[in-house]
């Protein structure tokens, strides 16, 4: 007696995704990686991820139940979307492997046993492609099935053989790519975007897994006279499509994370040195002309020259025996060594900027002081610019011991 387990297929059609969603994220993926890849195409590793994501795209658009049905009439050939998609998916499953061994090794590992198992992966998954059109021909399936392929064609001679070899194919090469990455996962020293990205492939590669499970079993129940068809059409989709998502999201982090890191870096430096700046141009008398079409990296700099030549020949007003009693009333107020440099720098140069308008031009024998350290910590000093008072109360400690000198004397 055939017994039929409970369907809920009314439940999950709630979270049906459509498989155009994963698609448009995939292709996303790959605008961002295109530059690179054409400008270093002699790269292996970028080719490897622009195919990956190629394959990945193709995957979702020719398992849509609408290409399906196009390729099928557009040949005249009932199913032949059949070998076509689970080509593409076998194809996907070899190239997350061949990524993921010329990812995790480095191109310069060159070794015996990386090539051994590039050639293992290449050779086998096109022996699984080759396989999977040699049991389309074999086989007898001449009723259309645009959803329920996999159960509907269980139990038939050579498609239930094809079905199982695309099925296990599959569920092989996410296991090992999962472990892989997970293991890579673990290491030291990996950057916080690529550790992040890495987390969520292997997150898309375990739900990957559970795709291929839900198809077995759905797949294995019909061999036993039993109907859990829900499984494969209902929960199978929006998982492989939530899987995709996290595998797309996974590549696109690492770079679109440090790209964006990197202009919020640029951005953040620029913002700091605008006290400076400023200061800087009030001495001058003027500032950086606006560019319209300027980087962020290109206003930085630009920035940062103009305040460094201003102050180089504002250094030769600076107080040298003033800067060393700022750095020892900012101690003394409880600041860090750090803090205390910049404070002490930002005193001297306020001090170097009224005794120029007193004196215009000190003697041409007067040796400047060494500004090498000051050059260089410019963002420090504009970040205590920022804090006046500060600033005033190591001003008032380090006029102290001068007055008090004079007074004495």
């Amino acid at each position: 007696m055939t017994l039929l387990a409970p369907d809920p297929s009314d439940f999950l059609s709630e979270f049906y995704i459509s498989f155009w969603i994963p698609t448009a994220v995939l292709t996303v993926a790959l605008v961002i990686k295109l530059p690179s890849i054409i400008r270093l195409w002699r790269d292996p590793l970028l080719r490897a991820v622009g195919g990956l994501l190629l394959l990945a795209c193709g995957v979702f658009v020719f398992c849509t139940p609408s290409t399906i049905a196009a390729v099928n009439r557009l040949t005249g050939v009932p199913n032949i979307s059949a070998p076509w998609c689970y080509s593409l998916i076998t194809a996907f499953c070899g190239s997350c492997l061949l990524l993921i061994i010329t990812w995790r090794n480095g191109l310069s590992d060159r070794s015996a046993a990386t090539r051994r198992a590039m050639r293992w992966v290449v050779s086998v998954y096109s022996g699984v492609i080759v396989a999977l059109w040699v049991l389309f021909l074999l086989a007898d399936a001449p009723v259309e099935r645009l959803r329920d392929l996999d159960t509907y064609y269980a139990t038939t001679p050579f498609m239930r053989e094809e079905i199982l070899l695309y099925l296990v194919a599959h569920a092989v090469a996410c296991l090992i790519t999962s472990r892989l990455i997970w293991n890579w996962v673990r290491a030291e020293g990996l950057d916080a975007w690529l550790r992040w990205g890495l987390k969520l492939l292997g997150a898309g590669y375990v739900l990957n897994l559970i795709f291929d499970a839900t198809k077995l079993i759905a797949v294995a129940a019909r061999w036993c006279g039993q109907d859990l068809d829900w499984l494969s059409t209902n929960l199978a989709p929006p998982v492989a499509a939530l899987s995709a998502i996290l595998i797309a999201v996974g590549f696109i982090l690492p770079h679109a994370g440090q790209y964006l890191h990197d202009r919020w870096r640029v951005r953040l430096a620029h913002r700091e040195l605008r006290p400076l700046y400023q200061l800087m141009r009030s001495v001058s008398g003027e500032g950086v002309p606006f560019v319209l079409r300027a980087t962020p990296e290109l206003r930085l700099t630009r920035r940062e020259t103009f305040i460094r030549d201003v102050l180089l020949p504002l250094a030769r007003h600076i107080d040298t025996g003033l800067g060393r009693r700022s750095y020892d009333a900012a101690l003394a107020l409880g600041h860090p060594p750090e803090r205390a440099r910049a404070l002490a720098a930002a005193v001297s140069i306020l001090d170097a900027i009224e005794a120029k308008a007193r004196v215009p031009e000190p003697p041409e024998s007067a040796a400047g002081p060494d500004t090498t350290n000051l050059l260089q910590e410019i963002g420090a000093v504009s970040r205590a610019l920022r804090r006046p008072d500060d600033i005033e109360a190591v001003r008032a400690r380090a006029a102290v011991p001068a007055e008090s000198v004079a007074v004495h004397d």
